[in-house]
């Protein structure tokens, strides 16, 4: 039950980096806008390239288009409100505002987790099965995951907003973060939040520990593969298909799983406030990037859309 003689909060604020000085608030600001320019600028590359040069209409490039709109849409949910919070660190957002924010946090955050999920699989029959390929990850069926992931997110964002902000939040009202997410909100509610915190939890394995079991049986099937094909040059060639990929699952759900896995004994806010920076401003970076740096196609795209003739040629 609420505290008596408490009263409802209307709005809260964010703690953020307000324990810096604005020196240093100055040049996070510069960092993280440069690094939010890049990668917003990199995934619009990245949706450029794959809509015009008809070699990348495949699957796994389906596939990566659908994860740079993710990450842009999680990108703009979130870097937008931390960089304002830079340069006014009592920065304030309203119940519903912050309702809004963790919801689409959340549903892409979430959907990135699932379609990277629906990658691995189309790894996996590219190898694996490669003589039905092009049957069973047809048009319909790529589209179906990327729905699946979508809806996933969608519906995994409603159970956990309605589960946070179905509670009373009363005096407290500052959150020691710089975006609203689930574990910070959980700590200003003046009720039990026992039950939250097991939905939280259970929300979190679903969306968590079973795409990261998917990938990883994907990729013990897809190296028992690699490794009966009899030439070092075929070896090497498929394991430079799933090479980009791999990094990025890694390094996402890696970050994720420190965050909302780890035990509410030992969570520290400042340091998931850290983690966190690197989730929500150097992953989603990490798209882009790693995909044209080491991802053949893609440069030899980009080559093909400057006039240059192409690297594998």
């Amino acid at each position: 039950m609420p505290k008596r003689n408490s009263t409802c909060v209307a709005e809260f604020l964010f703690e953020g980096f307000s324990s810096f000085g604005w020196q240093h608030r100055l040049g996070f600001f510069v960092v993280f806008l440069t690094l939010c320019l890049l990668t917003l600028s990199g995934n619009a590359v990245i949706l450029t390239i794959i809509r015009l040069d008809r070699h990348l209409h495949t699957p796994m490039y389906f596939f990566l288009s659908m994860l740079s709109i993710s990450e842009t849409c999680y990108t703009v949910a979130i870097i937008p409100c931390m960089l304002s919070g830079l340069l006014s660190p009592h920065q304030t957002i309203s119940l519903q505002g912050c309702a809004t924010q963790l919801f689409f946090y959340l549903t892409f955050g979430i959907n990135n987790c699932f379609l990277l999920t629906a990658m691995g699989y189309d790894r996996y029959m590219a190898i694996c099965n490669p003589l039905r390929y092009s049957v069973i990850m047809g048009k319909g069926a790529c589209i179906q995951l990327a729905s699946g992931s979508l809806g996933i997110g969608l519906s995994m964002a409603i159970v956990q907003v309605t589960s946070v902000f179905g509670l009373p939040f009363c005096d407290a009202f500052v959150i020691s973060h710089f975006f609203c997410d689930v574990r910070p909100l959980l700590k200003l509610a003046c009720t039990d939040t026992t039950i939250n915190e097991i939905i939280n939890f259970l929300v979190s394995i679903c969306v968590l520990v079973v795409p990261m079991g998917l990938v990883f049986i994907s990729y013990v099937l897809i190296i028992s593969a690699i490794l009966k094909i009899a030439s070092a040059e075929g070896r090497k060639k498929a394991f430079a298909t799933c090479a980009s990929h791999l990094i990025v699952v890694i390094i996402h759900y890696g970050c994720a799983s420190i965050i909302y896995l780890k035990p509410k004994s030992q969570s520290s806010l400042g340091q998931d406030r850290l983690i966190s920076v690197t989730y929500t401003v150097i992953t989603p970076l990490l798209n882009p990037v790693v995909y044209s740096l080491r991802n053949q196609d893609v440069k030899d795209a980009l080559c093909r859309a400057t006039g240059q003739k192409p690297l594998s040629s």
